[in-house]
């Protein structure tokens, strides 16, 4: 998480993306990688914040975007190679 101090006299509000643990502080969460199963097919996700995506030049996205699809990659093999061990370490009792 990312952490922006927050104006003088603002406590900072709860939306979407965003939490407060301090009242000097405030945390935006940028960046985001989900991986989910159902049953035996792992997907991986990723998503930024709006804003954010609005200040990356078209290069800058592109590089983001090529960068992002190779660490969801690498989480959701990942995650499959790990699920795959637990299942086959569970199948093997009775």
């Amino acid at each position: 998480m990312a952490h922006t101090p927050s104006p003088p006299g603002q406590t900072g509000g709860t939306s979407s993306g965003e939490c407060t643990s301090d009242p000097a502080t405030r945390e935006v969460e940028l960046l985001r990688v989900l991986v989910s199963r159902t049953g035996t097919q792992v997907e991986a996700q990723w998503a930024i914040h709006h804003q954010l995506k609005h200040h990356l030049l078209p290069d800058e996205w592109n590089e983001v975007t090529d960068l992002m699809a190779k660490a969801t990659d690498i989480v959701g093999r990942r995650f499959s190679e790990v699920l795959s061990k637990a299942e086959s370490a569970s199948s093997g009792h009775a």
